[in-house]
């Protein structure tokens, strides 16, 4: 009988290797179900991993490292599939890793560096504003992606892929202010959020500015930095608790779409209507927004083209260390069922 590899119950439970490699390895950056069919895969075909083969090929390897940071948002689930199928194309390996919202990512990415024989960084979500001499540490090419370049070291530094955080955010509280709402809430960022938090609430705030509304630092609602960022539990947490305070509000702003469902769930158990007492309007585009009842209003950010731009730059970089670009994406305003015209005024 011939010898079942790695490959095989990979395409067996249909995911790629790397997924599989993950399941084996007991990587905590896998989804429990898929690891359960993994799992069960290999005792029903007694696949044994080659740990001799295993070892050197990590010595060998030619690996990316993906750091990411709200691992909860499924935006990035979306982009880390399309990153996974251009590496495994390339025949190099993928180093996977979470990295929590009070870890610094470059220290993270320091550590890898060590341990890996990492080929290139790409750096998912978080607050990317660090100096200078501490980016100069990474002897290996990176690209930021889904975070805007900040302005906050030389561009010649690094290569990012986004979207304009700040004009699409604008762009989505332009379109609630011209529905006719005044009171505006945005569930935001930390405060210490000096990247895409800091730039979709200056286009709140803009936006409000540019159509003569006052600035209320009561409607900014903070996540809760106890829960995990990004979730559609923050979202519900800190709706809730905004709800009980009973200030004068016709519609929430959130800047992930996780947060924005995890906001209705919290106004429909105040028995409060969305989008008639409360319109919700969110950021990202992901598909659980879209089959929410009611449908989510959202800016939709073209996942597949971030992804495979920042892949391809990262490989470019790889191959021309010295090739740096900066590449924003439009997003696109996607108007559905929570969102409204305010019933009273």
């Amino acid at each position: 009988m011939e010898t079942i590899t790695i490959k095989d119950i990979a395409k067996l439970c249909g995911v790629g290797v790397s997924t599989v490699s993950r399941a084996i390895n007991n990587h905590p950056d896998i989804n429990n179900e898929t690891k359960t069919m993994i799992i069960n895969t290999i005792k029903q075909y007694n696949y044994v991993p080659n740990n001799s083969a295993r070892n050197l090929k990590r010595v060998e390897a030619k690996a990316i490292a993906i750091l990411v940071k709200g691992i909860t948002n499924p935006f990035f689930s979306s982009m880390i599939k399309v990153m996974e199928e251009v590496i495994e194309e390339k025949k190099y390996s993928l180093v996977l890793h979470h990295v929590e919202g009070n870890e610094d990512e470059v220290d993270v990415a320091l550590e890898l560096v060590k341990e890996k024989r990492l080929r290139g960084i790409l750096f998912l979500g978080g607050y990317f504003t660090h100096t200078e001499e501490k980016l100069r540490q990474l002897n290996v090419p990176f690209v930021i992606s889904t975070i805007s370049a900040t302005g906050c070291v030389e561009q010649q530094m690094y290569s990012s892929v986004s979207v304009d955080d700040f004009e699409e955010s604008y762009k989505m509280v332009q379109y609630l202010c011209e529905l006719g709402h005044r009171n505006i809430a945005i569930l935001a960022s930390r405060e210490e959020d000096r990247s895409i938090g800091r730039l979709r609430l200056d286009g709140y705030m803009k936006a409000l500015s540019d159509h003569k509304i006052p600035f209320r630092k009561e409607l900014v609602l903070p996540m809760d930095t106890s829960i995990e960022e990004y979730s559609m539990k923050n979202g519900y947490v800190v709706m809730k608790e905004f709800l009980q305070k009973k200030i004068p509000c016709t519609a929430v702003y959130a800047i992930a779409d996780s947060l924005a469902i995890g906001a209705c769930r919290a106004i429909l158990e105040s028995g409060k209507k969305v989008p008639e007492d409360f319109s919700v309007a969110g950021f990202d585009g992901i598909e659980a927004a879209r089959f929410y009842s009611p449908s989510i209003t959202t800016i939709e950010q073209p996942v597949e083209d971030l992804a495979r731009e920042s892949i391809s730059t990262l490989f470019e970089m790889i191959k021309n260390k010295n090739h740096h670009v900066h590449k924003i994406f439009k997003a696109n305003l996607i108007i559905r069922e929570s969102t409204g015209k305010p019933t009273c005024l």
